[in-house]
């Protein structure tokens, strides 16, 4: 087992067992039979093992849909659905873990700390860092293949926005997933379809960009 994947097992391990991050690194490692020095190269922090955690769920998602030949024919829309019903399979496979990371940094955790405005708030947390840069990567791309494809209209001031609307939407699937008791997390599935197609709605082309269109020609031909 390479040091990398021996070091994020430990880890898991220890903060399912209890419930908190190890006390110092020194410790950490010499349970794992390491010198203290050998940890560093990998990770500067407990904090950076999660994050690293985070990101390789992400990859693993994405590794995934795209492996599948029939993906590289779908819509940009059905291109998103894929890869949200993907991430939320993997994160099923260490839910224990993701609600325990999540409940250190999600909204009800910062609440206590920071008041009732904390939700906007686990976008910045470090731990989510290296996911949300991993994950804007993604949707530039799907967004700007969805340009190409007229699933996305540009819209002047709004357009560079849209990675961060679905960034917004990772974290709200993320966050309706923790708190989901249906069963089978039936209701995520619905929360996914809903709000992938209100976003492709919402990003597409619409009559409103008709008429704009129109209002333009007249003005440009008065």
């Amino acid at each position: 087992m390479e040091i990398l994947e021996k070091i994020r097992k430990a880890y898991t391990e220890y903060v399912l067992e209890n419930g908190k991050q190890p006390t110092s690194v020194f410790q950490f490692a010499k349970k794992l039979k390491i010198a203290e020095a050998e940890f560093y190269p990998h990770y500067a922090s407990f904090d950076a093992i999660e994050a690293d955690i985070w990101l390789a769920f992400f990859n693993e998602a994405k590794a995934t849909v795209e492996a599948d030949e029939t993906y590289q024919g779908y819509s940009v829309r059905e291109k998103l659905l894929a890869f949200y019903y993907t991430w939320i399979e993997l994160l099923k496979a260490q839910r224990s873990f993701v609600v325990y990371s999540y409940g250190r940094f999600g909204p009800s955790a910062q609440r206590q700390t920071a008041g009732l405005g904390a939700r906007g708030m686990v976008s910045k947390t470090p731990v989510l860092s290296v996911f949300k840069d991993a994950f804007f990567d993604y949707s530039r791309d799907l967004l700007a293949e969805g340009r190409e494809s007229k699933e996305v209209e540009p819209r002047p001031f709004i357009t560079d926005r849209y990675p961060n609307a679905l960034w917004g939407q990772t974290l709200y699937l993320l966050d309706f997933w923790v708190r989901d008791v249906s069963k089978n997390f039936e209701k995520t599935d619905s929360a996914i379809e809903k709000s992938v197609n209100t976003a492709f709605d919402l990003i597409g082309r619409s009559p409103l960009d008709t008429l704009f269109d129109f209002a333009k020609f007249m003005y440009q031909n008065k």
